[in-house]
């Protein structure tokens, strides 16, 4: 009955900002239509947020972690992901950083828990390195970098993809950091990379500020080592068995010639 609670439907129309009935509030709270009313309102804000949040976080097509074949990497630790989706880790500003080879699956979990944290009310974004790095050196002004500073550094969880598989300017690695330093303590950092901190100066090669954006990465983080071969390579060599396997099918197949002949 607390939807026919007069003060609780008032708190609900205030939080909806429902100026007009609220202004007329003595005249409609006790409508048998007002509490649908805003039901209804609620559900429609609900959806389209939930709409404006999935879009802005560009997570993108992704392979759901309910379909990841967790043995074929000769070592990722299972439980931790699974904890790392109940989303605990965003509510002190912790970072998540994936490491491991090409193709093991970091991308997916990455986009997995980015994914379940825009249905669960947060706001996200998923980029990759190269995207994100090339859009901040392109500002000619300040205003403009100030911008874009704060479009990765204002949402909850910003998902920083494939650092490690291009080399970068100073420039470029100041800029990380600046975007790393935004965040420090208050909004999570997922990261995934092909390289471990040791050969991060190969990544931004001369750049002074490698540990120390090294070192505010890492302090309040959770890493996750992947090890094994590649799992598009995998799916590769599958297709292609296939692929084969039909063709011989096809060739040996016998004609109606051959039948008489038989």
């Amino acid at each position: 009955m607390n939807t026919l609670n007069p003060t609780t439907l008032q708190e609900r129309a205030g939080a909806l900002k429902l100026y007009g009935i609220l202004a007329h509030w003595e005249e409609t709270h006790d409508q048998p239509w007002l509490p649908e009313l805003i039901e209804w309102e609620e559900q429609e804000r609900t959806r389209r947020s939930l709409e404006r949040r999935i879009k802005s976080a560009k997570v993108g097509r992704l392979k759901p972690l309910a379909d990841f074949e967790w043995g074929w990497p000769k070592q990722c630790d299972q439980k931790r992901v699974q904890q790392w989706m109940s989303l605990d880790f965003l509510h002190d500003g912790s970072n998540l950083v994936l490491v491991g080879p090409n193709g093991v699956g970091k991308t997916t979990l990455a986009k997995n828990i980015a994914h379940h944290a825009v249905l669960s009310g947060h706001t996200v974004l998923f980029t990759t390195a190269s995207a994100m790095l090339n859009e901040l050196t392109a500002q000619d002004g300040n205003n403009a970098l100030q911008r874009r500073f704060r479009k990765y550094s204002q949402p909850q969880l910003l998902v920083i993809d494939e650092v490690g598989y291009l080399s970068y300017s100073n420039r470029h690695a100041d800029l990380l950091f600046e975007i790393v330093s935004r965040r420090y303590e208050e909004r999570s950092i997922i990261v995934t990379t092909n390289r471990p901190f040791a050969e991060w100066n190969e990544i931004f090669p001369n750049a002074s500020c490698v540990v120390s954006l090294v070192d505010r990465l890492v302090h309040h983080s959770e890493i996750l080592q992947i090890e094994g071969d590649s799992y598009r390579a995998k799916e590769a060599r599958e297709r292609n068995a296939a692929t084969r396997s039909k063709a011989r099918k096809k060739s040996i197949k016998p004609t109606a010639k051959n039948r008489d002949k038989a």
